[in-house]
């Protein structure tokens, strides 16, 4: 269906584009730092983590999937803490 024929039955047809130009120059803050500390902090330290716990529990646990499974729950643990962590900061400088 083409764009004509779906706006020709509209009825606010006149007004869309002037709304839709009216949003896009809204200005707001930036929320690349909340973006970063929400999604890619979490993952990227759950990553490291769980590269490093497998790294030294392969050097202690003989079993190759028991080491897998207890280096899953320490980076799951550390991310956790992580993001625990960031929450009480930020808790903590919002309201001062």
């Amino acid at each position: 269906m083409e764009q004509r024929e779906f706006c020709r039955y509209c009825d606010q047809r006149h007004t869309c584009k002037d709304a839709y130009q009216q949003l896009g120059k809204t200005q707001g803050p930036s929320i690349v730092y909340k973006v970063i500390m929400a999604f890619l902090l979490p993952i990227i330290v759950f990553i490291v983590s769980l590269a490093v716990f497998e790294k030294i529990l392969t050097k202690v646990i003989d079993i190759k999937k028991l080491a897998t499974a207890v280096s899953f729950l320490l980076a799951l643990a550390t991310t956790f803490a992580l993001i625990l962590t960031v929450k009480f900061i930020n808790k903590r400088f919002n309201k001062s």
